[in-house]
């Protein structure tokens, strides 16, 4: 009787993981943490149409200074998730920081002995949407989304350590406007899938993504005359679900 009865506990638990996958026992799903939000951390060149004023009357100052490379700038997003179901739509905010630097210009033109920088802080408010229901649901691993939201720019100048100031009046302010940003993501977890569930169980970091996308902004207080730190951009980098 024994041996039968070791023989017969041996087929159960063979039998078991057959079984659980049937029933959903250990389907990985319910193993994930609840998702409410992300984090996103992206990096790329930012060039401000500041050239575009036109009230410059075809004069290019930022061209002039700068030359025609952009600034790098890197951005912070935090995202929450008001909606998942067929895809996930939520609310994210952001901030990041450019920075330029050249050779002050003298008023004959030639570069002065000190350096001239302009600096920006873009902050956003936006409402998104990514389509990751084939991902989670299909295997695919592509991730199309879109955002639409409120930019604010505070700018400034500077020339050596201090301030630029031009006809007494600081070179800094800030700037409102929109934009609206396209992307794809790839899902990391397909890469490593036992890794991914360690990610989540222990730093409840539910998916991580690649992206790159692309940006079309308006910062012109919504067409009003002045500095113009409009810009039309690439960008690339780390996203998490947690």
């Amino acid at each position: 009787m024994s041996r039968a009865w070791a023989v017969s506990v041996a087929m159960m638990v063979a039998a078991l993981p057959a079984w659980a996958q049937d029933v959903g026992v250990v389907s990985t799903e319910q193993f994930e943490s609840p998702r409410s939000g992300g984090i996103i951390v992206r990096v790329g060149g930012y060039k401000p149409l500041l050239d575009d004023e036109k009230a410059l009357n075809g004069k290019t100052p930022f061209k002039d200074t700068f030359g025609d490379s952009s600034l790098l700038l890197v951005e912070l997003e935090l995202q929450r998730y008001f909606y998942q179901g067929i895809g996930t739509a939520g609310v994210g905010v952001s901030a990041g920081y450019g920075e330029k630097y050249a050779a002050a210009k003298l008023e004959s033109g030639v570069d002065a002995a000190e350096q001239t920088a302009l600096k920006v802080v873009p902050l956003g408010l936006n409402l998104f949407y990514k389509f990751d229901y084939a991902a989670f649901e299909w295997g695919i691993p592509l991730v199309p989304y879109g955002k639409l939201g409120l930019i604010y720019s505070p700018w400034w100048v500077t020339k050596g350590t201090d301030d630029e100031v031009v006809d007494g009046i600081p070179a800094k302010g800030g700037k409102w406007g929109w934009g609206a940003t396209g992307g794809v993501s790839f899902l990391l977890d397909v890469l490593q899938p036992r890794f991914a569930r360690d990610f989540d169980s222990g730093l409840g970091i539910n998916h991580s993504y690649l992206f790159a996308e692309y940006t079309y902004s308006d910062v012109d207080n919504f067409g009003k005359p002045g500095f113009v730190l409009s810009s039309r951009r690439w960008m690339f980098g780390l996203a998490l679900d947690y």
